[in-house]
């Protein structure tokens, strides 16, 4: 059987596993999953041409009841996946009845087959075994009582036929075996069809439920950009407000700078929020957190100096790696902390924000001399800043403090790992085999 394997339409995100599973399976199983309705009136239809000996025998001997009995199992199988159980013992019955009823009909399995199959496809394997078991042993009970002495008489010439064939004890032997491994293998059919459908259903739950994780992780992800863009933006621009409503009489050029760099943040914050929701609509793949470029996070820091702090600016050791997203954790990290001190910070006449890298660990350091006001934070704040710097830290295995300084004021000391091993510069070009010396740069307000 061939399988189709080409794949969904790339616009489809929400796809299930059973519409992926679809498109694997072959043209005849698509069919009998469209047309449930065909497949039972077929199923019908080779039940009675399995026993059409059988039922042509009993009409010719005038013996209604066994081919009312077979008419009326072949009507029940067409119901059999609405009620296999029922309809599996409908079938025993009225099979042991045209039996009983009939001598010469000695059993047709071609019905019990089916209900077999049917019902192992829905229940579990150990008890349609057993159920198999007691099954075969009715049949072998008729067979015994009824069916062998109807075929082989006490006539000389039928128990001669009965040693011919090895006698009595070795046909009932044989007959019983042929049954009981006829049942069981459809019972082992319908469960191994049974166990398929179940691996199938749990690896759509799972399918599911990956799903579901994913798209929170998302919304976690974009409740956190929307954070970062719009607490710090505001924050930004109620402190440039602020002060251009101060400075506006007594320094009018400054005023116009300030609300120049007010301009421009709720510019970039109206880009950033219209970039996030941009792609939720169209659902391109792109990526909801913006890149920060080279010299962004200098023109952040001149956005917050601008906006009152008095910043200063360190870095020490060798540059950070060109991992984009490694840079941006950095830099959201020093944006929600100056965004911190901006709104909750009391007196604040210095704020040292700092970079240091040594080999692969990477520390960011922002501490503010402020007035330390703990309950204003967790009154007016929903730690939902610090909630999410702490994510972005765990994702290069790192760990992150922010809290009350032990010289005062406010700290966020964060420590990364690089995402990927890089080699220091550990040899001159000389090949002396002694180590650089770090470099430090210092920026102040």
């Amino acid at each position: 059987m061939s399988e189709n394997t080409a794949p969904l339409a790339s616009g489809d995100p929400e796809a299930s596993f059973a519409e992926i599973s679809a498109q694997r399976i072959g043209p005849l199983r698509a069919l009998m999953r469209r047309r449930p309705v065909l497949v039972d009136t077929s199923v019908v239809l080779l039940y009675f041409l399995l026993t059409i000996v059988s039922l042509v025998e009993s009409v010719l001997s005038e013996h209604w009841a066994t081919t009312g009995l077979l008419t009326i199992t072949g009507a029940w199988l067409y119901f059999r996946r609405r009620w296999p159980m029922f309809v599996l013992i409908m079938v025993v019955l009225f099979d042991s009845a045209a039996t009983l009823l009939d001598s010469s009909y000695f059993g047709g399995s071609a019905g019990l087959w089916i209900a077999l199959y049917a019902a192992s496809t829905k229940y579990a394997a150990r008890r349609m075994f057993a159920l198999t078991a007691l099954i075969t042993a009715l049949q072998g009970l008729i067979f015994v009582i009824i069916g062998l002495p109807a075929m082989f008489t006490d006539s000389a010439e039928d128990q001669a036929a009965l040693a011919e064939i090895g006698g009595r004890n070795l046909t009932i032997t044989l007959s019983l075996a042929f049954l009981l491994g006829s049942n069981a293998a459809a019972v082992a059919i319908g469960a191994a069809v049974r166990n398929h459908r179940l691996h199938e259903a749990e690896l759509d739950n799972w399918a599911k439920r990956v799903q579901t994780l994913a798209q929170v992780r998302e919304r976690t992800r974009i409740a956190r950009e929307m954070h970062d863009v719009v607490a710090h933006s505001l924050s930004v621009m109620i402190a440039l407000s602020d002060g251009a409503a101060v400075v506006l009489k007594r320094d009018p050029v400054r005023a116009a700078e300030v609300l120049a760099e007010l301009s421009g943040t709720g510019r970039r914050a109206l880009g950033d929020m219209r970039r996030v929701i941009g792609v939720l609509r169209t659902g391109d793949g792109a990526s909801l957190e913006p890149q920060p470029a080279g010299g962004s996070l200098e023109e952040m820091l001149a956005g917050f100096r601008v906006a009152g702090l008095p910043l200063r600016y360190s870095t020490s050791g060798p540059a950070l790696p060109d991992d984009a997203t490694f840079q941006l954790t950095v830099h959201r990290i020093i944006q929600e902390s100056l965004t911190n001190v901006l709104r909750y910070g009391r007196n604040v006449t210095a704020v040292e924000v700092s970079v240091a890298r040594v080999q692969q660990d990477v520390t960011v350091r922002i501490h503010d001399d402020g007035t330390h006001q703990e309950a204003r934070r967790e009154l007016v704040g929903s730690a939902q800043g610090i909630r999410g710097m702490k994510e972005r830290a765990a994702l290069f295995d790192g760990t992150l403090y922010a809290g009350p300084a032990p010289a005062g004021g406010w700290s966020v000391l964060a420590k990364l790992k690089l995402p990927h091993p890089t080699r220091c510069p550990e040899k001159t070009p000389g090949g002396t085999g002694t180590q650089t010396e770090p470099k430090t740069q210092h920026q102040g307000s």
